[in-house]
């Protein structure tokens, strides 16, 4: 079947309901790479929304999927413990961000365990109300709809939905009014924390501590822009929880196995967490997610009460233990903090530049785990974005502001990266200067 052909299949028959960002069909990847059908060779910056971090059939991850299949694909979690999930267990422990992260479920995707996550809160708490961060996604399951709070597209139409779930501001010093108000007095170096105020307004307000679960916070705002927090913002978040005996749950689906130059965003800050959510790159692309926790707290839960048919799926396992073994061989933070350092001042001196930087409003990040917000009001982000699809790279963009997010696999080479660098450059120039491409069928909506 040609690629058209393919492309209309997919159009007339899959759910209208899922947006993407092309219509071409996408046949192989290989590292920092995928090509569609037809054979036209794409660098990837999206590396599936966060997901093939090691680059698209890491050889390690592939081996060892290849390996399991011929050994055991399903060993269903509540009829006995199976090898690679253990496996697991032994490799991630050594790498969790602190010592009391010691006891794991094992589940398929981020929606799913940050609904784990909301279940053992409430369970282990016997509270109901949870508190989460305006511009946050969680996930698109009934649950997570209620949480998820980048945009309303995710939740729109499908009310009532889950009920006890109140949210705060997330310091997003690039939006604050009273930052831009304060004649340069409070930005993101000089926060005036006035979230953390709206927090403690909310627990006198609107939920009481005695009803308050936990509070759920990506570290590093994902859809809602790529936003790292303040300074001192997620210790002094910590001290509310342990002041009110809340739990602090921390949804690293996006922002962790290594985007942002550490293992785990919060290790940026030095906070413990009581609940870790993890998914994306736990597998490099094998459907497998995790919540982790002190085992007093999981063992709350009365056997029966969590499980799930694929839950912790063996093959899944087997290539997440590849990955925690690749991460160490490969010294891969150390290449995530080059290549992030690199990718960083080419959208530095993009907006230094008196003529792009007339498009750019912000730009910031952690890592490989990069953005740019554009200038509001011209569909800049979209542009850029198609300019550098024509150019041979896959970039996707985010927010209900206008930004362009930057997702590599976290092993690129520096070759790659300068590739990358220049097509960013180039494009953003190109918009700059009036040229108008034709705009992404998102039109600067972002997927995830």
């Amino acid at each position: 079947m040609t690629a058209a052909a393919l492309s209309q299949l997919g159009t007339k028959h899959v759910a209208k309901g899922i947006g993407r960002l092309t219509t071409q069909v996408i046949e192989s990847g290989s590292g920092s790479y995928i090509t569609m059908v037809g054979g036209r060779k794409m660098l990837d910056f999206t590396t599936g929304i966060g997901v093939a971090n090691l680059g698209h059939c890491h050889p390690a991850v592939t081996k060892a999927a290849q390996s399991q299949i011929g050994k055991l694909v399903h060993g269903q979690v509540n009829i006995a413990f199976q090898k690679p999930y253990l496996d697991l267990i032994e490799s991630l422990i050594p790498l969790m961000p602190h010592k009391s992260l010691d006891t794991f479920f094992f589940w398929n995707s981020g929606a799913e365990a940050v609904e784990a996550a909301v279940k053992l809160a409430r369970h282990a708490t016997k509270k109901q109300n949870i508190i989460v961060m305006q511009g946050s996604y969680h996930g698109r399951t009934f649950g997570t709809m209620a949480m998820t709070r980048s945009k309303t597209v995710y939740g729109e139409g499908f009310a009532p939905l889950m009920p006890g779930v109140f949210s705060v501001p997330f310091p997003y010093c690039a939006q604050c009014s009273i930052a831009k108000h304060s004649d340069g007095k409070h930005n993101f170096q000089n926060c005036c924390m006035d979230p953390l105020l709206q927090l403690e307004l909310l627990l006198k307000q609107e939920s009481a501590p005695s009803d308050t679960a936990a509070i759920v916070i990506e570290p590093v705002l994902g859809e809602g822009g790529y936003v790292p927090p303040p300074a001192h913002y997620l210790a002094r978040l910590r001290e509310i929880c342990d002041k009110n005996n809340i739990l602090l749950v921390a949804d690293e689906v996006q922002c962790g196995f290594g985007r942002t130059g550490k293992m785990f965003a919060v290790e940026h800050w030095d906070v413990r967490p009581d609940i870790m959510i993890m998914a994306k790159g736990i597998a490099n692309g094998f459907p497998l997610s995790a919540i982790v926790s002190r085992k007093e707290l999981m063992d709350t839960q009365k056997p029966g009460s969590i499980g799930g048919t694929y839950a912790g799926n063996a093959v899944s396992c087997a290539a997440g233990v590849a990955v925690a073994k690749a991460f160490r061989d490969e010294r891969i933070l150390d290449n995530v903090n080059a290549r992030g350092a690199e990718l960083r001042a080419t959208l530095d001196a993009a907006k230094a530049d008196p003529q792009t930087g007339a498009v750019i409003y912000d730009v910031r990040g952690l890592g490989l785990m990069l953005a740019v917000e554009c200038v509001p009001g011209h569909g800049y982000a979209s542009k850029i974005q198609a300019r550098c699809m024509e150019k041979g790279m896959l970039v996707l963009t985010t927010s209900i502001y206008d930004t362009i997010r930057f997702i590599p696999p976290l092993n690129i080479t520096k070759e790659d990266m300068a590739k990358g660098c220049q097509i960013i450059k180039e494009a953003i120039e190109e918009v700059a200067t009036g040229e108008k491409p034709v705009e992404t069928r998102m039109r600067g909506q972002a997927l995830e």
